[in-house]
């Protein structure tokens, strides 16, 4: 049988009519579902605000990397892995800018940066600053995984320390 469907008399023809309708009502009941579930959400609390105030003051640029680390961090580790090569593309900046900036945001505790290979970091924002839950609607992918690094990386050497110091154990 052919992929369409036959529809020839009245009484086919208003059964699909019935089953296009009940199909339209359930995509728009999930579209409300999808809505309410807050999607594009990102939660900035007072000390994200005081915080991104403060950047936008003394290092404009290094506020623009920080919005952008926090608009894409995954909901569950609040962190994101990217390299610095699409930092600095998406930010329409040279990649020694990304490392300047980041480098600063480590310096006065709005970030932690985990190396995780080249180019490549684990980027930890204070989940007391800024907290987001995923978003399948983005156009870059955050995804949530595990990132093993060595501890005898000489850029990971103070890892375990400085997220202690963020997370104020």
């Amino acid at each position: 049988m052919s992929e369409l469907q036959s529809v020839a008399d009245d009484t086919s023809r208003s059964l699909r009519l019935a089953e296009f309708a009940a199909q339209d009502r359930e995509n728009r009941e999930a579209e409300k579902a999808g809505k309410r579930e807050n999607r594009d959400f990102v939660q900035v609390y007072e000390k994200g605000w005081l915080r991104l105030q403060s950047l936008i003051a003394e290092n404009p640029g290094a506020a623009r990397v920080y919005a952008f680390l926090a608009q894409h961090i995954d909901g569950t580790a609040g962190t994101v892995v990217v390299s610095q090569d699409v930092l600095a593309s998406e930010l329409k900046v040279h990649v020694i800018t990304i490392k300047r900036h980041t480098k600063f945001l480590e310096q006065v505790g709005a970030l932690v940066r985990i190396r995780v290979g080249g180019g490549v970091y684990g980027y930890a924002l204070d989940p007391k600053e800024v907290w987001k839950s995923w978003d399948s609607a983005k156009e870059l992918a955050a995804f949530v995984t595990r990132t093993l690094v060595l501890k005898s990386d000489k850029a990971n050497n103070q890892v375990n320390r400085k997220l202690k110091v963020m997370v104020g154990e």
